[in-house]
């Protein structure tokens, strides 16, 4: 979903860094062999993710949903020498995708995937995160927040996905479009918790960025 005009967003685009070579290769196999496509994070919003991952230099990233890692890889620039990255997804089926790219880039040795829910996952990870990216199952959201926010060190950031869900989050709302009023709920609480400090980016579908205190 691009809020945008075509234009201005083509514009943004083409003054943007380029999309490296692998990510291009990963984007155009999405497109002609997986189901969804769209769901990749694409080449603007995946430069931004790098960005902001370069900017914190973190050690650790917790992603959540990694669909065909694009958005690991871009995440994972950022990475200290000695840093990780944890992904998590519950489709078995993209496992073995996002491997072979993973093999290919320069942060095969950082990454580590894992394969089921993210709320029974989270607590096994022994760690602390400087950087999580939260894209999964909407009606999750508030839930992947809790599980992480004690998990988070000081300065850490949060990036949440599609929290503008396509405009419907300032539409007449469906009750029983469960995902679109758990974005709802999901924004009104990382705006009201005192423990972060939230910023939302008309970006794409939404990108909310969080800092912890």
């Amino acid at each position: 979903m691009h809020f945008l005009p075509d234009n201005i967003d083509r514009y943004a685009v083409n003054h943007s860094e380029n999309e490296p070579k692998l990510l291009k290769e990963l984007s155009k196999e999405t497109w002609q062999k997986i189901l969804i496509p769209r769901m990749l994070s694409g080449h603007y919003q995946g430069r931004l993710l790098a960005m902001i991952s370069k900017l914190t230099n973190p050690k650790t990233i917790l992603e959540i949903g990694t669909y065909t890692g694009y958005s690991a890889l871009c995440l994972a620039e950022g990475l200290q020498k000695n840093g990780k990255l944890h992904t998590i997804d519950k489709n078995e089926e993209l496992f073995d995708f996002q491997k072979k790219y993973f093999d290919k880039s320069d942060y095969k040795n950082q990454i580590k995937q894992y394969l089921g829910s993210a709320l029974d996952i989270i607590p096994t990870i022994n760690t602390t995160f400087d950087l999580v990216f939260i894209d999964a199952d909407k009606p999750n959201y508030s839930n992947y927040f809790h599980a992480i926010i004690n998990k988070m060190n000081k300065g850490g950031v949060i990036i949440s996905d599609n929290v503008l869900w396509s405009g419907k989050v300032v539409e007449k709302i469906d009750e029983k479009d469960i995902s679109t009023l758990e974005i709802i709920k999901y924004n009104t609480l990382l705006k009201n918790d005192p423990r972060i400090e939230t910023v939302l980016l008309p970006v794409r579908d939404g990108l909310t960025i969080s800092r912890v205190l």
